[in-house]
């Protein structure tokens, strides 16, 4: 409707009261005149024929030319999606695409890798499914439920453009100072979020859970170019029963990938893990930490380096959890030892609902698709009034490394 309206408007003011004289015809053969006079008359009409049509064209030009000032027909500039989505179909996703297609390419190639991995270890295959968001992006949820070897396994890729109003552009700034300037915050600015997401609950109680998450986010300059970005993630182990090697495998594989990079980030991070995966409710951890980091940006390390070892970290997790769940898969355990591993997933559960910011970003996004979202939480847990595990037993003593977490390596 917008697009016509300045046709219209050329046609109206074009209108004049004038009633033409409809009897003219256009002049045919000489001979058909009956008359110079004849003749004449038609001269004369066709001359004010084209003193109007000069007319005409003068008042068009003049209208065409004041339309375009002041009323221009304005065209809508593509969105960040639609940038990605062009620059993907012309050019696929190389090295010198930008770090969000990059980054996308990468976590969905894992977590093909990462599936395979946990089907060959449980003999079940994933139900894969395949979803898109109306705002831009969408994702693959992969979900392996009641299996042999895991009652829920839950790997998933999420890709998310959406807009930051200026209240959370205000917020975030107090972490990132280039999000925008003081001076000159803007109303909005176009985002960017990709990330994997991991959750794996055994069915035998001596196998411990595990949860990983690496992502990425940038916000977006007018013309489509990367302005403020930052990588976060970690992985950490929640077991039941705890077995101390296990700890130290899992930890020491953790600090190995952070050492290759820098040798400050593994004290940073496993403090930060057993800060953050902490039920404050409870006065304990969620379980016996890894390594945690948000916010990685260049006032730590290059966008290159920083995605580098994010992939190394990412590439580690498989070979390291498979041999764990190898061990203790197959192990005996007892009906009351069945029962702890539920109360200890009614932890988790607390966790995840009550403290855990990712879990509250994603269903507070616009879009946002809330099975992929609460795919972290397992099948069963149990919550018993008043619960207390027997002083000096294996449930006591996980009881007590939760509450004073220790360091692994």
């Amino acid at each position: 409707m917008a697009s016509r309206r300045p046709t219209l408007r050329l046609f109206a003011q074009c209108k004049t009261k004038r009633q033409f004289n409809n009897t003219w015809t256009p002049r045919r053969a000489a001979s058909s005149f009956q008359s110079s006079g004849s003749a004449r008359q038609a001269f004369s009409n066709s001359r004010n024929y084209l003193t109007l049509a000069a007319a005409g064209l003068a008042v068009a030009t003049t209208l065409s030319y004041k339309m375009a000032v002041e009323d221009p027909i304005r065209c809508d500039t593509p969105t960040l999606a639609e940038r990605d989505q062009q620059t993907k179909r012309e050019k696929g996703v190389t090295d010198a695409s930008p770090m969000r297609l990059r980054m996308e390419k990468f976590v969905k190639e894992q977590q093909k890798e990462i599936v395979r991995a946990l089907e060959e270890a449980d003999g079940t295959p994933f139900r894969v499914d395949e979803w898109q968001r109306k705002e831009g992006g969408g994702g693959i949820t992969c979900v392996l439920q009641d299996g042999k070897v895991f009652e829920k396994a839950g790997v998933g890729v999420s890709v998310v453009y959406g807009t930051l109003p200026k209240p959370a552009i205000i917020k975030m700034r107090a972490n990132h100072k280039n999000l925008a300037q003081d001076d000159n915050i803007p109303d909005s600015l176009e985002f960017f979020a990709a990330g994997l997401s991991l959750i794996v609950h055994p069915k035998n109680p001596m196998a411990p859970t595990v949860h990983l998450n690496y992502r990425y986010f940038e916000t977006a300059n007018p013309d489509g170019s990367s302005g403020a970005w930052w990588f976060g993630g970690g992985s950490d182990l929640t077991p039941s029963y705890l077995f101390d090697e296990d700890a130290i495998q899992f930890h020491k594989s953790l600090k190995e990938v952070c050492d290759a990079h820098d040798k400050e980030y593994y004290p940073r991070f496993k403090k930060w893990c057993d800060e953050y995966f902490y039920n404050k409710h409870r006065g304990e951890s969620r379980g016996i930490g890894g390594i945690f980091f948000d916010d990685l940006d260049e006032t730590v390390s290059d966008k290159e380096n920083t995605f580098a070892f994010v992939q190394d970290a990412l590439k580690s997790f498989a070979p390291n959890y498979i041999s764990i769940i190898n061990k203790r898969k197959d192990m005996s355990f007892t009906e009351k030892e069945k029962e702890w591993q539920q109360i200890r997933r009614g932890r988790y559960v607390e966790f995840n609902l009550v403290h855990d910011r990712g879990t509250a970003f994603g269903l507070n996004t616009p879009g946002a698709r809330v099975e992929s979202i609460l795919m972290s939480l397992p099948l069963t847990a149990r919550w018993e009034y008043m619960y207390e595990p027997q002083p000096k037993s294996r449930e006591a003593r996980l009881v007590e490394v939760l509450k004073n977490p220790k360091e692994w390596v």
